[in-house]
């Protein structure tokens, strides 16, 4: 009997040989090959194994050595956690012992759970092994090609095979036709007694079939044989069924977190931001992690970070929860030990078990300060703009969920062109170290990374997040890792106006006078017109409701930014005014000119703004 070479849907895999023989891979040259020891010494019908003597003994003996074949092969098949390892197990574990060569064909798509199977039933090869021996002679005939999908013609006789569900020789008509469709016609057809058809059955239909092939130099093929390929691909299927499900799930998990993620970090004015996200491994990719960068009126910016305890689609979806509720909570306007407190009540009404660690944190460009209220959360390290780093003193805090705890909050100062490293335990917990000694690697690692920049220019936040990643090795991460990287860039006092206007109707006039003011010493005179327009339309509003002082500021960053806050809490809203009316249109003209705006809750009223592209869209 001929045998061809072997080509995979992975990397080519030549099986194990019988000791003192050697293997030739895809370059032709000979070279050793492992050998499973205990799947070779407890071969069935294996003729190193079996032998001639009394009946009762001999099938004693052989019906010994396939429970221990079959044990050995199924723990094989078992460690197996994706489909590709499955199939890899299944055939290592049968060539050479149980089989010269072996086909692994699978359903494609293969259905999940109970899900209806798509139609027509096709097949695609998953994998070839095969034994290759050195004294092998002739070309290499090519394998069929494992990317093409095959479709089971309805009523043939390999429909016929997989509708049976039990192993059988290939030596039936039914038998020999299906070989001659799996094997391709450049195989040489093995006699019947020689190949085992067994369809691959899972918990609830047939997902693929396994071709078993033996040489003419080997014994063939028994009824005791098809015993022990039923229980191979009993295990493999049950294994593929199990990795379908699980993957379908992790996919699912990693879908929701990655949604509840930011795809992209907003760059408000005076402040640069930067994150990584890693799940801990392959095989855990579902964590509670998350982080996110909010902004508020007046230009601050609220930066979250949060951990879940647990990896599971629970976790997965209670971070889903409570970031959607930190968010709500922060666009409020609210201190961030009030975001931890109501935070802190939302985990407690999901469940007495479900708790997090979070870390809430306000910096004002304006102010140059930070405002931080932490939970169980890691203390953020800060890196000074000379290049010295330092872990932050925040108050620790119980994990939300705890209940019952005060959270406390703590105002420093931000100056510019310092970095706010925020984390998780994943990036500084491992077996390897505990928590604290982790903490005090970061804080060198952030300082070695300033040291090579010089003391002149601080690293980029790209390249800082790259770097203290590296501190993590290998087989050193147990945890998500989350990363939120933020440069206080800051914003001048020259680059901000700010007054308090009466609430009477010649505000809007002083507004206008004012703006026009400020923006010639800015050298900005080409947006006076639309900016006075602007703030005319706004502070008219204001004043028309409020019964205190309205404050209005006006920032020169990358744009021109204008706010305007008052103590009504009734939100602007577009209508569309009938030509009779003498009102009503005001925000549609905001709308017009505008690049950006928008209104925002603040504590005891509102905060309206715009925001104009300065001229050649850099500041000057």
């Amino acid at each position: 009997m001929g045998w061809s070479k072997s080509r995979d849907a992975g990397p080519e895999h030549t099986g194990s040989v019988i000791p003192g023989q050697a293997v030739r891979g895809a370059d032709h040259h000979p070279r050793s090959a492992p050998v499973d020891d205990e799947l070779f010494r407890t071969t069935p019908n294996n003729p190193m194994t079996s032998g001639d003597g009394p009946g009762s003994e001999v099938e004693l003996r052989r019906a010994g050595d396939s429970m221990r074949f079959v044990g050995a092969a199924t723990r094989r098949i078992a460690r197996g956690v994706d489909l590709d390892e499955i199939v890899l197990g299944l055939c290592r574990a049968t060539v050479p012992s149980f089989s010269d060569e072996i086909f692994v064909y699978l359903r494609d798509p293969l259905p999940v759970g109970d899900e209806r199977p798509a139609l027509p039933f096709m097949l695609r090869l998953r994998r070839i092994d095969r034994l290759r021996p050195e004294w092998r002679d002739g070309p290499l005939a090519p394998d069929a090609d494992p990317a093409v999908l095959r479709p089971v013609p309805p009523g043939s006789a390999l429909a016929e095979v997989l509708r049976g569900v039990r192993p059988l020789l290939g030596g039936s008509d039914a038998g020999r036709d299906a070989l001659t469709w799996l094997l391709g016609a450049d195989h040489p057809l093995p006699d019947g007694h020689r190949a085992i058809l067994a369809p691959l059955r899972g918990r609830r239909r047939v997902i693929g079939v396994a071709v078993f092939l033996r040489r003419n130099e080997r014994s063939s093929f028994d009824p005791n044989d098809l015993l022990v390929a039923a229980q191979l691909v009993t295990h493999t299927a049950l294994s593929l069924d199990k990795a379908v499900l699980y993957g379908r799930e992790a996919y699912i998990a990693g879908e929701l977190q990655r949604a509840m993620l930011p795809s992209s970090l907003p760059q408000p004015p005076g402040v640069s931001l930067a994150s990584r996200y890693l799940p801990a491994a392959e095989t855990a990719r579902i964590g509670g992690d998350w982080y996110d960068a909010i902004p508020l009126p007046g230009s601050r910016v609220a930066l979250v970070v949060g951990d879940v305890m647990g990896h599971s689609m629970t976790s997965a979806a209670i971070m889903g929860q409570l970031h959607t509720t930190v968010q709500t909570l922060v666009g409020l306007d609210l201190p961030p030990q009030e975001v931890l407190r109501r935070l802190d009540e939302q985990a407690r009404r999901l469940g007495d078990d479900r708790m997090a660690t979070c870390q809430c944190a306000v910096y004002d460009p304006v102010a140059h300060t930070i405002t931080i209220s932490n939970a169980g959360h890691p203390p953020p390290v800060l890196l000074h703009p000379g290049g010295r780093a330092e872990v932050l003193r925040v108050p620790p805090g119980a994990p939300v969920g705890v209940g019952g705890v005060d959270f406390e909050a703590v105002e420093l100062e931000a100056p510019a062109g310092a970095t706010l490293l925020q984390y998780t335990d994943g990036l500084v917990e491992s077996r390897l170290r505990d928590i604290w000694m982790g903490i005090e690697q970061l804080r060198e690692r952030v300082a070695a990374a300033a040291r090579l920049t010089g003391a002149d220019r601080a690293p980029s936040l790209e390249a800082l997040c790259d770097d203290v990643l590296h501190m993590v090795g290998p087989g050193d991460r147990d945890d998500d890792i989350v990363i939120l990287a933020t440069r206080f860039d800051g914003i001048a006092p020259g680059d901000v106006a700010r007054w308090s206007l009466e609430p009477v109707y010649q505000s809007p006039g002083r507004a206008r006078r004012l703006v026009r003011r400020t923006l010639a010493g800015w050298g900005l005179e080409e947006l006076s017109d639309s900016a006075e327009l602007l703030v005319s339309e706004i502070v008219t509003n204001a004043v028309r409701y409020a019964e205190r002082p309205v404050s209005m500021r006006l920032l020169r960053t990358d744009s021109l930014r204008c706010e305007v806050g008052d103590d009504s809490t009734q939100m602007p809203r577009a209508r569309w005014a009938r030509h009779t009316d003498e009102t009503g249109r005001g925000l549609h003209v905001v709308s017009a000119l505008a690049q950006r705006w928008g209104a925002a809750d603040v504590s005891g009223g509102k905060v309206v703004w715009f925001e104009l592209d300065l001229p050649g869209g850099e500041k000057p």
